[in-house]
């Protein structure tokens, strides 16, 4: 089952930035993002979904393939593909995978203006690991899918901002 979680940042492109080093840790297969999105309140008030994937694009060009294909089969390929295409753009555009939009407006409108939050839906995670990586760009948790221990604690590491606590043991060199 995965996991959401939202937090918000103080400035515009900080969530992007986030998103672009999640990109870069599942790449290294820390972590299997189901979806990842980012949302910006900008200085007019104005809620900005950016997706990481465009549906009604991947739709275009799957029902546009097919359209061509079955439309060769009946002699009518630049029919097929155009009327494929169209067909694939709109149901691309009417899915909806992942996080829900309206979810993801409604709690961008809760967002300060010049301010941005990032979504994820998290298959699986090496926790240590990817915290260590996301905790020095700070952030506020607005909503999560986990426990409230493990919500806490997430909170606890942003705050932190990758610091590690002081050792105040003595160390042999002193003594």
């Amino acid at each position: 089952m995965s996991e959401l979680i939202a937090i918000a940042y103080d400035d515009i492109f900080k969530a992007e930035e986030v998103r672009l080093t999640l990109f870069k840790l599942q790449r290294e297969h820390l972590i299997e993002l189901e979806d990842a999105a980012v949302v910006i309140k900008t200085a007019d008030g104005k809620v900005k979904l950016n997706q990481s994937i465009n549906l009604a694009a991947a739709g275009a060009a799957s029902g546009g393939f097919w359209g061509l294909l079955i439309g060769t089969l009946f002699l009518v390929p630049l029919l097929g593909a155009a009327v494929g295409a169209a067909t694939g753009a709109i149901s691309g555009a009417l899915s909806d995978i992942g996080i829900d939009d309206n979810f993801m407006r409604e709690l961008g409108e809760t967002l300060q203006p010049n301010t941005s939050a990032l979504f994820i839906l998290v298959k699986k995670v090496t926790p240590d690991k990817v915290l260590d990586e996301i905790s020095k760009y700070g952030g506020r948790v607005l909503r999560t899918s986990l426990s409230k221990d493990d919500e806490r604690q997430l909170q606890e590491v942003l705050n932190n901002r990758g610091l590690k606590p002081l050792d105040t043991t003595p160390s042999k060199e002193n003594t």
